[in-house]
């Protein structure tokens, strides 16, 4: 009973955290007239304050001196970090400038991409469904490229930012909380010297937009953290496979707000390319789940193998007279 209590609270979890990312684009523009930059740099500093709270609350600091003792992995966080302010900020932008639904693409067609850069720069050898799905992907941004007159430009820097991102952290080994941490630290001194200039030169909006709009930069620290939280207490208590298909409700959540509520223009090429999209993913999600069953089938098999080995051993170990016994006379 605990266990599925556990997996349903996980499950709640995932679908609060990936809720939240889809429904991130209602925030950005409450933000305006903050341009992009100063809205990434409010969420550098903020977050760092937010995450260190909960650090503090949990008392989880070891890491610290680990960290600093690593120059490597202080390369690498310094590198996620630049490549993740870099996702951030363009995303902030193309919320704010109209382009929901084409950033919303971005995080479709990531899967994809990360896939694809597993194969050029970690060797990996994939399935043919997954080159099907691959090729698919492929397919859908030359459509939607010739629809625009021009590749989908903030939805290919988007997917490869978040998959090089993803592949950096996968080398870094963190927490969400201690990585987070680490990231916004990196950044923090740059964001809130860029934060000062901006309020030296007279072109900060922090309180020039009066009290509730100082709140809700402030709140952009609390925006990036507690989705992460609930991420990282879904990934401990559901599968990887379940997480894999939760991961879709954030850019199907953006998709819907681009389309019904910002009402951005969905031409047919556009329609032809996020189709294209969505049967390459439908090909991965079906291969995973085969592969994942697939998987629990042949180590629920080779248990059961090793259970009858060691029976006859046991058996005889059972049957066998104990020569260390007294004899009765």
């Amino acid at each position: 009973m605990k266990g599925k209590n556990e997996q349903r609270a996980g499950l709640l979890y995932g679908i609060g955290a990936y809720g939240m990312w889809g429904l991130v684009p209602l925030f950005w523009p409450l933000l305006e007239p903050s341009g992009a930059v100063e809205i990434l740099a409010h969420r550098m500093v903020w977050s760092l304050g937010v995450v260190g709270i909960a650090l503090l609350f949990l008392r989880r600091w070891a890491w610290i001196g680990e960290l600093v003792r690593q120059p490597r992995r202080l390369g690498l966080i310094a590198i996620a970090a630049t490549v993740i302010s870099v996702n951030w900020g363009l995303y902030i932008w193309s919320v704010n400038n109209g382009h929901v639904v084409e950033a919303s693409l971005g995080y479709f067609i990531n899967p994809l991409v990360t896939i694809a850069m597993g194969v050029l720069l970690l060797g990996e050898r994939l399935r043919p469904a997954q080159w099907t799905a691959v090729a698919t992907g492929f397919a859908a941004v030359l459509v939607l490229a010739i629809g625009y007159g021009q590749p989908p430009w903030v939805s290919l820097v988007l997917a490869f930012s978040f998959a090089t991102y993803g592949l950096v952290k996968k080398k870094v080994n963190m927490g969400g909380l201690e990585s987070l941490a680490a990231e916004t630290a990196v950044l923090f001194l740059p964001a809130l010297g860029f934060l000062l200039w901006l309020g030296t030169s007279g072109e900060a909006t922090f309180l020039a937009g009066g009290a509730g709009h100082g709140a809700l930069l402030a709140a952009t620290g609390l925006v990036t953290a507690v989705p992460l939280v609930c991420f990282g207490a879904a990934a401990i208590r559901v599968p990887l496979s379940v997480l894999g298909l939760l991961q879709y409700l954030a850019p199907v959540f953006q998709f819907a707000l681009g389309v019904l509520y910002f009402h951005e223009a969905m031409p047919p090429e556009r329609w032809a390319g996020f189709a294209l999209v969505w049967v390459a993913l439908m090909l991965l999600t079906w291969d995973a789940l085969r592969t994942a069953r697939h998987t629990r089938a042949e180590t629920l098999r080779l248990a059961v193998r090793a259970a009858q080995a060691a029976a006859p051993i046991a058996t005889d170990s059972a049957s066998a007279p104990d020569r260390e016994a007294p004899v009765i006379k």
